[in-house]
This record gives C-alpha cells, structure tokens and sequence, in this order.
C-alpha cells in the first residue's frame, strides 16, 4: 500500500439530528459532525487530511478490533489519500520570481494574474 494512503477507525455515534464521529488516533482524540452518514464520514476523512496535511509522520491507526464501542455506537473505517488531498487543498506558498520587465509591464496592462499563471504554467510542465 502506498505511503499516501492512510486508514483509521472511527466510532460513529448517533445523534438526534446526524452523527458524531470519534477518530481516536488523530491527537488523542479528535471529533466532528455530520448531518448524515455519508457527511459524518466525508467531514472525518476532512478532519484527518486537516490535521496530518504538515506532518511526515503518521500516528500508527489502532486495529479495529481492538476499538470498544457502547450501546448503538458503530465503528467502521476511513481512508484518506494523503496526496490527493494536498492536491485538493493546496497551500499557498509566497514564491519570489524573476520575468523579464516587458512581460510584467504587458501582464499589468492586460489585468493578468501572474500566481495563477505560474501555477497553470507548473501544472502543465508537470503534467499534474
């Protein structure tokens, strides 16, 4: 499995309105909320890409099994892709470039935006 891929256990627990979802291996103990199943599970991979976006090291998911629940509580699994999350919720980094004047004096009388531009510029280069 690749690196970028992670999987944790969750404990979903029902509310009156939704579901409340427990992620005990993300800094000891991390909530959140959804209004549906669906939601609940969407928000907790959110929260998880959230909370691990800066770090090189992953806490080490606790197994399933050995995950206790109580009464109706369920718990069931997320995944997250690392990468694609990045991808998704990218960071923006201030970059200092040199452009020949001509093209800056250009790019300011046509209104263009030049972060969008590199970053267009890079996506292609990159083929991502």
């Amino acid at each position: 499995m690749k690196n970028n891929i992670l999987i944790y256990p969750v404990i979903l627990h029902a509310e009156d309105k939704g579901y409340s979802v427990e992620i005990p291996d993300i800094d000891n103990g991390t909530w959140t909320h959804g209004e549906s199943l669906g939601d609940a599970l969407f928000k907790a991979q959110d929260v998880v890409g959230m909370m691990l976006e800066d770090k090189k090291n992953y806490p080490k998911p606790t197994k399933l099994e050995d995950i206790e629940v109580h009464n109706y509580d369920v718990k069931t699994l997320i995944y997250i892709d690392m990468e694609e999350y990045h991808r998704n919720n990218p960071k923006t980094v201030r970059k200092n470039v040199t452009v020949p004047e001509y093209l800056v004096t250009l790019g300011k009388q046509q209104n263009i935006n030049f972060s969008a531009v590199l970053t267009e510029a890079l996506k292609n280069k990159l083929d991502i």
